[in-house]
């Protein structure tokens, strides 16, 4: 298959792992592509942090959403490419429903080719926004999360734009 054929397909793969968490949540907004729970694994805000603020969990699925929806219909990933900002909804959004994200999930997340998201997950954590961390229970595995600074960053973002963008 060459690699314009490849390209074509790409905004279905987007919609098809957009539908795939669907069903995984059994809700019908969209969601970025996070990993299951996992008891044994870090969590992502203990339970004496309280939790972002609703609306700003709100935005961000929001946001996430129209940006898959926007790739769709314009036919490219490619086109609105920001993978760091689609890493750190992603992330925002796990942390808040109190799940783990394994940095698989988190490049998946980013929309964007795996090398791609591992380079920004890299640059990331270089900045101190996110923070990557052996799984207890898997060795092979990593996870990544947003530090405190990445959250009260994504929080800051939220309270001053209100609105999926």
């Amino acid at each position: 298959m060459s690699t314009g054929a490849l390209q074509d397909l790409r905004p279905f793969a987007d919609q098809l792992m957009a539908i795939a968490q669907q069903l995984r949540d059994g809700d019908l907004e969209p969601k970025p592509a996070t990993s299951a729970p996992d008891a044994g694994g870090y969590q992502a805000r203990s339970q004496d942090k309280p939790a972002p603020h609703d609306d700003y969990l709100a935005i961000a699925r929001r946001t996430y959403a129209v940006r898959r929806q926007r790739a769709a219909i314009f036919g490219s990933s490619e086109l609105f490419g920001e993978p760091a900002w689609d890493i750190l909804l992603d992330l925002f959004i796990a942390q808040a429903e109190g799940k783990t994200v394994s940095v698989s999930s988190a490049c998946i997340g980013s929309a964007a080719p795996p090398t791609t998201g591992l380079r920004w997950l890299g640059v990331l954590a270089d900045q101190g926004l996110v923070l990557r961390e052996q799984d207890a229970d898997d060795q092979r595995r990593v996870l990544v999360r947003l530090t405190e600074r990445g959250i009260a960053a994504m929080e800051q973002y939220f309270a001053s734009a209100g609105g999926p963008y």
